[in-house]
């Protein structure tokens, strides 16, 4: 009879555990095909992770990570489950049962997350973490069984009877180290667990994927038609040839993507429907991706910009947005702005995966070009952008006002409806500060004495930019930057400005003021709770 020594028996024993989870996560992911692919318990724990983390913490990992939070948080996931199934299997070397049934918590833990996210329309959900579990509780218990049995079994392949009666005294017996284990049962039992669990979590990533094949299918066949009120051509001079300036327009695969969604959702546009209903609507519509292509189309330049981004950051773009009309939606379906005794003062958006956005009603009918945006520079929208429908409002951080993938429209108020991120700590209304950006140098740069070149954007979304001063040092003067030529109030506005550096450290900053004679604020504020406010600086070492 081989002796197993403690040296051996902890990392087979730790070994078992690990394939134990794998095979959790691979049959979860199989199931999850047959169910939907977010109701895997990876997903389904990551979405209840965002949907508990503090504001502060998201708003951390935003600025940190970029848009590689939500793969830093998967795999996170992965290597706290690993470590859990590492230590169970130790567990399960003394207390087999015990080890098993941790195993299990494991499914809970992943069937209460899929079963309690705003997009889980069904028991089912449950599913996929469930059955993981119980196929590898059972993995578990044989593998273990395989470490703590004599040879005189090794051939044995326990039945049902046996895994509820062999070794039931096994914890109060001898201790593992006197008993023998069978080799090759191991060797054979771990080799099949892991070639099945690797078969059944590729077949499962195949359905998923093959899931959503409905979805690319429709957008491919997708023509945008001529919009009946096109954007006017980007003016002459709106555009700078500086090197090292953002472009004017952003490319849609450049454009900064910041939501809640660690799976996009696919949605066949062939089958996507969207309502609109609630306080104040006379007359409620649903419609289809067909009857918004027929309907009256316009198309617009207009800059988005998230919450989340810190003073100098990256998450602001501008694109030309093509779709109809919200105001012209809501107006047929009777609603009326609560200027004009309309009973709703706030629209809430929900989209597939059950986020939920509330815009103000008087911003959306006040005149400026809030859309249901179906495409995005000249193509229909990117699945990551919201394809096939989502919000534009001019002038709003997304957060309040650029729903994706949307699918209801409902008319409500402030007062009786607090929305996914206001519940966050987030405001309820957040109009865009004027902000300023410098693209070129970038910090720290060591550029050459002579003439160097500062340029970069300034917004201040449905106001417009009207000047650009930048400070070279502390207790420089403000020179006024060169204007790009205006496009609209709601687009971002490129600037330079030509400096005759000097050899040694510099420090430059940029403000703006906006067409309403309001100069960009240095006080610094955080994120929370309607966006960052201050002026950006860059340091720079002229050499």
């Amino acid at each position: 009879m081989k002796i197993l020594s403690r040296g051996v028996r902890l990392p087979l024993a730790a070994l078992s555990g690990l394939l134990a989870g794998f095979a959790a996560l691979a049959v979860a992911e199989l199931v999850s095909a047959a169910v939907r692919p977010e109701s895997g318990p990876v997903i389904a724990v990551g979405g209840a992770a965002i949907d508990r983390t503090p504001p502060a913490v998201k708003d951390w990992a935003i600025r940190h990570f970029g848009t590689n939070d939500k793969l830093v948080l998967q795999l996170g996931i992965l290597a706290v489950l690993a470590l859990f199934a590492l230590v169970l299997g130790v567990i399960a070397l003394r207390f087999r049962r015990a080890g098993a049934a941790g195993v299990l918590v494991f499914g809970v833990v992943g069937a209460l997350a899929a079963t309690g996210r705003a997009d889980s329309t069904s028991a089912t959900d449950a599913l996929p973490s469930v059955v993981g579990a119980l196929v590898a509780a059972g993995l578990l218990y044989v593998l273990i069984g395989r470490l703590t049995v004599s040879t005189d079994h090794a051939a044995a392949v326990p039945s049902t009877e046996d895994l509820a009666d062999a070794d039931a005294d096994a914890d109060a017996d001898s201790p593992a180290e006197e008993r023998g284990w069978d080799r090759r049962g191991f060797v054979i039992a771990a080799s099949a667990a892991a070639a099945a669990s690797a078969g059944a979590g590729l077949l499962g990533r195949s359905l998923n994927a093959s899931r959503g094949q409905g979805a690319v299918t429709s957008r491919g066949r997708i023509v945008l038609p001529r919009p009946a009120s096109p954007a006017r051509p980007i003016p002459a001079g709106a555009v700078l040839h500086t090197p090292g300036i953002s472009p004017f327009v952003t490319p849609n695969a450049d454009f900064y993507r910041v939501d809640t969604a660690l799976v996009v959702p696919k949605v066949d546009a062939t089958s996507w429907r969207m309502k609109i209903h609630g306080k104040g609507v006379g007359r409620p519509l649903e419609l289809t991706f067909q009857d918004l292509l027929e309907r009256r189309l316009i198309e617009r330049d207009i800059t988005l910009t998230c919450v989340s981004n810190e003073v100098g950051g990256p998450y602001v773009g501008n694109a030309r947005w093509i779709g109809v009309s919200l105001a012209d939606l809501l107006k047929e379906a009777g609603v009326k702005p609560p200027s004009r005794g309309g009973p709703a003062d706030q629209l809430v958006a929900r989209s597939v995966d059950g986020m939920t956005i509330g815009t103000p009603v008087e911003d959306v009918m006040d005149g400026r070009d809030a859309m249901l945006a179906l495409g995005m520079n000249g193509q229909p929208l990117p699945f990551e952008h919201g394809f096939p429908v989502r919000m534009v409002v001019p002038g709003l951080y997304g957060y309040v006002s650029a729903c994706k993938w949307i699918q209801d429209l409902e008319l409500t108020t402030f007062d009786a409806y607090d929305s996914y991120w206001v519940k966050r700590s987030w405001a309820r209304k957040a109009p865009i500060k004027t902000e300023s950006r410098i693209d070129t140098p970038k910090p720290f740069a060591r550029p050459k004495a002579g003439t160097v070149m500062i340029a970069g954007v300034a917004w201040a979304q449905h106001r417009g930019i009207d000047r650009v001063e930048v400070r070279v040092d502390d207790d420089g003067p403000w020179m006024r930057a060169d204007l790009a030529v205006e496009d609209t109030t709601d687009t971002w506005r490129q600037w330079s400005l030509p400096w005759k550096a000097t050899s040694g450290p510099h420090t430059l900053t940029v403000r703006a003021t906006d067409r309403t004679g309001q100069v960009q604020t240095e006080q610094r504020t955080q994120t929370i709770p309607d966006g960052a406010s201050g002026w950006h600086s860059v340091v720079v070492t002229v050499d």
